[in-house]
Formats: structure tokens, C-alpha cells, sequence
């Protein structure tokens, strides 16, 4: 394994991740069912990966919490997407980490530095922005829901930040369960109408767009610099509304727009900092 392989590896995790938005808008199903029938093959990947690893299930407090909060993730952004633009789900997502970093000061009383206030307070701007636009073309709800994902996927991250491997690939399989058990009842209640389509663009998303890209993250972080995987990650976010919008015709209005690359910009900037910082500290203590 070698650096640049591992930055191949994440860039690919964060391009398979980006496809979420158009094949949900493909699947005339409602949210909790998507996500629901999406953790099967996925939940399949990961058990396989563990299985050829020798990684032991752990069931313990965090990977139980951590595995709760990626199943309140993956179920929220599913509704999120049929409820908003998938511009404004994906986008609004990624203010998870300063989830973490309002999550960090009350509970963990972390205090607060010039740049943490000045990335909070721009992508407050750029979520003010985002709700502008919902109030005129009817997505404050799902809007609100994509907040709420950010927010479970924040709490994702502090619940499992130091854990062992077997806990954080053991929280992904209990979110891939929990996830497929609150999808059972709303597939009972809608009836869902299969086809060729979607149980394609189903086992895409399962195997492709989250199974893989964990795999791939779980092989290549440990490589990877943390500057590199935080530009890195803020491909998905980009990538995910072009495809909708150059297959499904679906474009996000100006000021979402521009309240999008104000979160993007602000948080990718918050990622490089908190890198950069981590860096100084090492060589100082070196």
C-alpha cells in the first residue's frame, strides 16, 4: 500500500458515495424503504469484508450507539432526497462536522477557536441560504430532515473516533440491520412496486454506493494524510448534484447554490485547519 493508492482509494469511496442522489430519484419508493432494502446488500459487503478480515463482532455501547446514529444517517438523507433537491440533501450532510464541533462545546466542553466561530458562522450562512430557497420552491421539510442527517452522522463520528476497528466495521453492520428493521414497516404500509429498475439501482446502492466505498475507506484511511482525506471528501458533495442534474434534470436554485459552496468551502477550509494543526502539534512534540 502506498500513499498514492490509498488517495486513489478514497477519491474512488467518495465518487461511488456521490451516485446516492440520482438512483434514489430513479426508485419510486418512499425514503424508509429505500434505505430499508439498500442496507441488505450493503450490510451483505461489510459482513463479507469482516468475515475475510477475521474482524470479531463487538456488541457494545459505542458500536450499538454508533450503529443507531448511522442508522438515523442513512434512513434521515434517504427521506431527505425524495423530500429536497439531492443538492440540498448531500450539501446539508456535510455540515456534520460542525455537528461535532457544537456537539464538542456542550457536551464535551470543548472551547471554541477564531476559526471553528468563523466556519460556524459561514455555513450558518450557507444553511440560511438553503432555506430561502426551500421556502420558495417547497423543501423546507426536507431541508430540515438533511440537517437532522448531518447531525446523526456527527454523532456518528464521536461516538466511534477512537474506537477499535472491530467497533467501527461492527457499528456499520448494527446500522445496516437497524436500518433494513425501520424499513420493514413502511414496505408493509406503502406496498412497494417492484421492477427491473429498481431492483437494479437497489443492489447498485447497496454493493456500489455503500458497501464498497466502507471497504475502500476502512483500507486506505490508515494511509491516507487527513489534509488529503478532507479535500478529498468534499468531492461527494460536488459530484452528487451534477449527476442528478445531467440525468434527471433536476437543478437546485441560486441561493442554495451559493449557500452550497459557502458549507462546502467553510467546512472543507474548518478540515484543513484542524489537519494542519494536528500536524504542528506532532512536530512539536516530536
Amino acid at each position: 500500500m502506498t500513499k498514492n493508492k490509498a488517495i486513489l482509494e478514497i477519491l474512488l469511496c467518495s465518487a461511488l458515495w456521490s451516485i446516492a442522489g440520482i438512483l434514489m430519484k430513479l426508485i419510486p419508493w418512499s425514503g424508509f424503504v429505500i434505505a430499508g432494502f439498500r442496507s441488505v446488500p450493503a450490510g451483505a459487503v461489510m459482513a463479507v469484508y469482516m468475515a475475510a478480515r477475521h474482524i470479531r463482532m463487538t456488541v457494545n455501547r459505542r458500536s450499538v450507539f454508533g450503529g443507531v446514529a448511522l442508522c438515523a444517517t442513512m434512513t434521515l438523507f434517504s427521506l431527505a432526497n425524495k423530500a429536497t433537491t439531492a443538492a440540498n440533501a448531500i450539501v446539508l450532510q456535510f455540515t456534520s462536522p460542525i455537528w461535532i464541533l457544537l456537539l464538542s462545546v456542550l457536551f464535551l466542553k470543548k472551547r471554541f477557536r477564531r476559526a471553528d466561530v468563523l466556519a460556524a458562522a459561514l455555513t450558518f450562512v450557507g444553511v440560511v441560504l438553503f432555506f430561502l430557497d426551500g421556502l420558495r420552491a417547497g423543501h423546507t421539510v426536507g431541508n430540515c430532515i438533511a440537517l437532522g442527517s448531518g447531525l446523526a452522522f456527527g454523532a456518528y463520528y464521536m461516538s466511534l473516533g477512537d474506537c477499535p476497528e472491530a467497533d467501527r466495521m461492527s457499528a456499520v453492520l448494527i446500522g445496516h440491520v437497524l436500518t433494513f428493521l425501520v424499513g420493514i414497516p413502511a414496505a408493509i404500509s406503502t406496498k412497494p412496486v417492484f421492477s427491473a429498475t429498481a431492483a437494479v439501482c437497489i443492489l447498485v446502492l447497496g454493493v456500489a454506493q455503500l458497501g464498497i466505498p466502507y471497504v475502500l475507506l476502512a483500507h486506505a484511511s490508515g494511509w491516507c494524510p487527513p489534509l488529503i482525506c478532507a479535500l478529498l471528501g468534499a468531492v461527494e458533495p460536488l459530484l452528487n448534484p451534477l449527476w442528478v442534474a445531467i440525468f434527471d434534470g433536476e437543478k437546485p436554485g441560486v441561493s442554495a447554490l451559493v449557500g452550497g459552496v459557502i458549507v462546502i468551502a467553510a467546512v472543507t477550509a474548518l478540515c484543513i485547519y484542524d489537519a494542519r494543526e494536528g500536524e504542528a502539534r506532532e512536530s512539536r512534540t516530536a
